[in-house]
């Protein structure tokens, strides 16, 4: 399982909008408004890195509203929870 995290600026007008969006669409997990120079973050949670810009190259651009976004591949993951587990589903 990959993983990316997706900065986003958006016409603050459309936050909502955008974040509804994407929450929607496939191999995006979750959303989330955040503070800070970026208005949302959406994690990327697919098979492999070809999927991940396929995503940000063409989907997310698909989406009006969308000013600036600023990606970071995650390499490994700190957590007590068994996210692959839970991701997996439906995956065998």
């Amino acid at each position: 399982m990959e993983t990316a995290i997706v900065h986003l600026k958006v016409d603050r007008k459309k936050i909502n909008t955008v974040a509804n969006q994407l929450a929607e669409m496939d191999g995006i997990t979750e959303v989330y408004s955040i503070s800070g120079p970026f208005d949302l973050i959406a994690i990327i949670r697919v098979n492999n890195t070809d999927m991940i810009a396929d995503i940000v190259t063409k989907d997310l651009l698909k989406i009006e509203g969308i000013l600036d976004s600023e990606t970071s591949i995650a390499f490994r993951c700190y957590s007590k929870h068994d996210l692959d587990s839970m991701f997996s589903v439906g995956f065998e």
